[in-house]
């Protein structure tokens, strides 16, 4: 295998999004490098696959253990490297740290063996056996709850991990590896690997891959999924969104607005299933975007180490706050009224204040973009109907809200959204049990929960004539 690493490409290093300062550099992998991981993985699946299951749950239930142990450690990690808030930045790590106790207990009964009834006369059995060898490409919004939620089923399940983080996550990146490593998990049963993206397409191409799992951007996405499917490898690609929160009648718009700025503005507005375009009906919309509008009013930047209620972090990077600015602007330049906010910060870091925008229409970028920043878009609709109307008019589908005095009337209006999760009267289930993914432009396969152990595997009919 040969490739080679252009200088266009980005390289690995942590660069502090809140002082624009590179802290620290890191080296591209070299072909050697690859070609060891791959071996590496490889032969360590030949062991790991015929340990008995519960077995290897020991390693993921001492890594969910760590995961918890090192939380405060973890947590600084990320909050030099994407500005996450130190108190969420801790909260990942203990919900990564739920997550591998989850499949690490529930696991042998979520891959045990299913009996079918066959009508032929013998026993068949459906069985969920390893394939093998697996390539993880990650994301930087969420560091170790994205790995978490890929690593510890199939570690579960017997497959061997190559992972391939976010080129401006390479501590975290390396912090997992070693809690593995920590962990008790074999040479080659996980391995990071700070791969380039000519090496990516030859991973990928290799016989010894056997399937990739992909978070990020549609674009990402497509390239991985074209990839995938030229090498006929089984993908998960979990890709952006642009959930709508419905919000259809409220005893308190206040309050319900409350929920769904602090919904919106976690992580600073870079989650895939933020509520980034809120349908509120016209009897309630006032109060609720004059609440959004007090509350961004109120902040001011702050550094993400502190966790003072009263500011709002940097975005991840330079590039991120430029690309949320650049979206604004367009919208008030065809229109839209920002209310609040909207300012990229003048010295080159990436702060970007939280905005609230309304009057937004299709011809606008807004309209149609993934917002991946601090940006409450309202939409003012009369009736039910509008608003799904509106809350299903977009290329995305990964999750979705309603919100009604009336539980019934809500449940009615999420039954119809085009979304792999609907939700009623709260803006998301979570939890390590809850799968999690999406419909149409928003990827496809699932996460978490039970769903989760069931993508990297061989569905294996094991049939005894009688």
């Amino acid at each position: 295998m040969t490739t080679t690493t252009t200088s266009a490409e980005p390289g690995y290093r942590v660069l502090n999004p809140a002082t624009g300062e590179v802290v620290e550099t890191f080296p591209t992998a070299t072909d050697a490098d690859v070609e060891n991981a791959l071996s590496s993985a490889t032969n360590a699946y030949q062991s790991w696959k015929d340990v008995p299951i519960e077995d290897r749950g020991k390693v993921v239930l001492r890594a969910a253990e760590l995961f918890t142990e090192r939380a405060e450690e973890l947590a600084r990690i990320i909050t030099t490297e994407m500005g996450k808030p130190l108190s969420q930045a801790k909260a990942e790590a203990e919900f990564a740290s739920d997550i591998f106790r989850y499949f690490a207990t529930e696991g042998p009964t979520l891959a045990a063996d299913q009996e079918i009834k066959t009508f032929s006369g013998g026993r068949a059995v459906v069985q969920k056996l390893p394939i093998g060898p697996l390539l993880g490409i990650m994301p930087w919004n969420y560091p170790y709850y994205q790995v978490a939620r890929f690593a510890a089923p199939n570690l579960m399940l017997g497959n061997t991990i190559i992972l391939k983080h976010a080129e401006n996550c390479p501590r975290s990146a390396l912090a997992i590896e070693q809690l593995l490593a920590d962990a008790g998990a074999p040479e080659g049963a996980y391995v990071n690997l700070f791969a380039s993206h000519a090496q990516i397409a030859a991973i990928i191409a290799d016989p010894r891959i056997q399937g990739v799992s992909l978070t990020g951007s549609e674009r990402a996405g497509a390239i991985i999924g074209e990839l995938a499917g030229k090498n006929l490898k089984k993908a998960v690609l979990e890709l952006g969104g642009s959930d709508p929160f419905v919000v259809l009648d409220a005893e308190d718009p206040k309050a319900i607005a409350d929920t769904a700025w602090d919904t919106r503005m976690e992580n600073t507005g870079q989650a895939c299933n933020s509520n980034k375009r809120m349908i509120v009906t016209e009897g309630i919309f006032e109060d609720f975007v004059a609440q959004l509008t007090a509350r961004a009013q109120n902040l001011t930047p702050g550094d993400p180490s502190k966790d003072d209620d009263g500011t709002y972090a940097p975005l991840s990077s330079r590039g991120a706050a430029e690309t949320i600015a650049e979206q604004v602007r367009d919208a008030v330049a065809k229109g839209a009224t920002l209310h609040a906010g909207g300012d990229l910060a003048d010295d080159g870091t990436a702060y970007f204040s939280p905005a609230v925008l309304t009057g937004v229409t299709p011809e606008m970028r807004a309209y149609r973009e993934e917002l991946f920043g601090p940006v409450a878009v309202v939409y003012k609709v009369s009736d039910e109907e509008e608003a799904l109307r509106l809350a299903n008019d977009t290329p995305y589908g990964l999750g979705g809200s309603v919100f009604s005095t009336d539980t019934d009337r809500a449940a009615r209006l999420a039954q119809r959204l085009e979304v792999g999760m609907a939700n009623v009267n709260t803006p998301a289930g979570e939890g390590a049990e809850i799968p999690f993914g999406g419909v149409k432009r928003s990827g496809f396969g699932r996460e978490l929960g039970p769903l989760g152990m069931d993508e990297f595997v061989n569905k294996r009919l094991f049939y005894v004539a009688s």
